[in-house]
């Protein structure tokens, strides 16, 4: 997951497929790719101002190059412990 200021986040191409997913408060927007399923972003609850960019989902990058991030399953969250 990489912080990314809301004015800096630009999508070259395939946002005709992309599709939002909200929950709960409604606050943070999820979009996912509709064809594939995987998570390319969202705007933080927790920092409207920013959007969490997933790594994985852009072109050319592979996350494993990054060293000292913590992987996270998106099934046990950290702030759930």
């Amino acid at each position: 997951m990489l912080a990314v200021p809301l004015d800096k986040l630009k999508v070259e191409k395939g946002e005709d497929v992309l599709s939002l997913y909200q929950f709960g408060t409604q606050t943070a927007r999820h979009w996912f790719c509709s064809v594939c399923g995987i998570y390319t972003h969202h705007r933080r609850r927790s920092n409207p101002n920013e959007y969490g960019v997933n790594l994985g989902a852009l072109e050319g990058v592979n996350p494993s190059d990054f060293p000292g991030f913590d992987w996270i399953d998106e099934v046990n969250h950290p702030s759930d412990r």
